[in-house]
């Protein structure tokens, strides 16, 4: 019985990120906001829009989407849980609100701005 809760802890542990990547995340949203402003389908720039998203709020936070996947699985709890500083966590915040508005957002062209402006946003707040 020990050994089966030994084991159950131990895979706990390694499901768990060790550490907290922000830089890794930030990267991550910035990068796929910045292909989703790059893509011609609607549904290709929404689901990379969507990664940005999840990396922003963390599996806990609202907006996530499992189904969309990702990336920032293995870097920490998301962006906006995993930062420190008051203000960055305000900014990350607005910026996951906006980039939910262009997931919704049934215009591919608009869907792309707001895919840029989130990749603009991320990159200044990264700073």
């Amino acid at each position: 019985m020990n050994k089966i809760m030994l084991l159950a802890g131990a895979a706990a542990l390694l499901a768990t990120p060790a550490f907290a990547d922000l830089a890794g995340e930030l990267s991550t949203a910035q990068t796929h906001a910045g292909m989703a402003s790059t893509q011609a389908d609607i549904m290709m720039a929404h689901k990379h829009l969507q990664h940005a998203v999840n990396c922003l709020v963390g599996p806990s936070g609202d907006g996530f989407d499992a189904a969309a996947g990702n990336p920032c699985g293995k870097a920490g709890m998301g962006a906006i849980p995993d930062s420190t500083d008051a203000a960055q966590k305000a900014k990350l915040t607005s910026i996951a609100m906006t980039a939910k508005a262009g997931v919704a957002n049934t215009d591919l062209m608009a869907s792309q701005k707001v895919a840029k402006d989130t990749a603009d946003a991320i990159a200044a707040a990264s700073k």
